[in-house]
Formats: C-alpha cells, sequence, structure tokens
C-alpha cells in the first residue's frame, strides 16, 4: 500500500512528466505520449512510470528513445520539481498497453458476437424455445 507522501509525489512525477513529454512529442508531429500512471518505490528513489504511446505501432522504438535519454528526462524533471524533492528518483520506464489490451478484449468480443448471432440477444438462463 502506498503512503500518502509515495501518492503525493507519484501525482508530482506524472503532473510534471506529462508536460515534459507534451513539449518534447510537439516537436515530433503526429505521436502522443501521455503518462498513464507512476508508481513510486517505498524509499522514493526509484519511480517507474508507465506510458502510453499513440500511434502503438511506434511505442517501442519511442520507448528505447525515451530509456536512451532517461538521464535528460530525469535532469528536465528536477529542474522543475527541484523545490518540492530533495532528490529526484531514478526513472524507469515502461510501456502501458492497457489501452491495447481493452481494444484486443473489444475485437474478441465483436467476433463472438458475429460467430453466435443470437446469443447476444437472449437474457442468461432463458433456453432457446423448441421449434
Amino acid at each position: 500500500m502506498e503512503s500518502t507522501r509515495q501518492s503525493r509525489i507519484a501525482r508530482l512525477i506524472q503532473k510534471e512528466l506529462s508536460e515534459i513529454f507534451r513539449l518534447q512529442t510537439a516537436k515530433l508531429g503526429n505521436v502522443i505520449v501521455s503518462v498513464s500512471a507512476v508508481r513510486i518505490s517505498p524509499d522514493l528513489s526509484i519511480a517507474h512510470v508507465y506510458l502510453s504511446i499513440f500511434p502503438s505501432a511506434q511505442a517501442g522504438q519511442l520507448l528505447q528513445n525515451i530509456t536512451r535519454n532517461a538521464k535528460t528526462v530525469r535532469y528536465d524533471l528536477a529542474q522543475r520539481v527541484r523545490f518540492q524533492l530533495r532528490k529526484t528518483p531514478e526513472l524507469l520506464f515502461h510501456i502501458d498497453d492497457s489501452l491495447d489490451y481493452i481494444d484486443h478484449i473489444d475485437q474478441l468480443l465483436e467476433e463472438d458476437r458475429r460467430k453466435h448471432p443470437g446469443s447476444a440477444n437472449r437474457e442468461e438462463g432463458e433456453t432457446p424455445a423448441a421449434e
């Protein structure tokens, strides 16, 4: 369970990183990077940052680029939060694929509806009428 301090720092880091990535991706054009979650260790030394990247086809390449420039991103973050935090945590970036997972589930449900068109209209517990 996260302490109040951990959650406050996580929210601060999420807000500031979102702004940093917004400014950086504005230069790239048609790429959106959003910070979906930040989980911080109990000793406040490591922050796991979950990024949602659109379009997802470029997610792997963009994550590699961000990970390679993690020190620069950490420095930019430190400049923004220097009056709130004594030490800026180390940043570990991960792809948040929850939107892709939701999309996959929707595709499976739609495929099931197409295969079994009559079963979607029946309520649970009802048996088909005998002809």
